[in-house]
């Protein structure tokens, strides 16, 4: 992957990341509103974390010698 590929797939994923953290948010909020009692958030909640997890590695290995960041 050249630079060019790798900046534009940097920005792709900080935008995922960036709409999966607000998710994370929405969710919690809602969490916090149900008293912490809803399986379904706290097992969507989870779901987005994983995939919040995916997407920093998937960023921290495009920038391996600290060129994007």
């Amino acid at each position: 992957m050249n630079d060019d590929e790798k900046g534009k797939r940097f920005l792709e994923l900080i935008d995922e990341q960036n709409n999966v953290q607000w998710s994370i948010v929405a969710k919690l909020s809602s969490l916090i509103s149900s008293k912490w009692n809803s399986t379904d958030l706290q097992k969507e909640i989870e779901e987005l974390v994983e995939k919040h997890t995916t997407i920093t590695k998937e960023l921290n290995s495009l920038d391996e010698k600290s060129s994007i960041l």
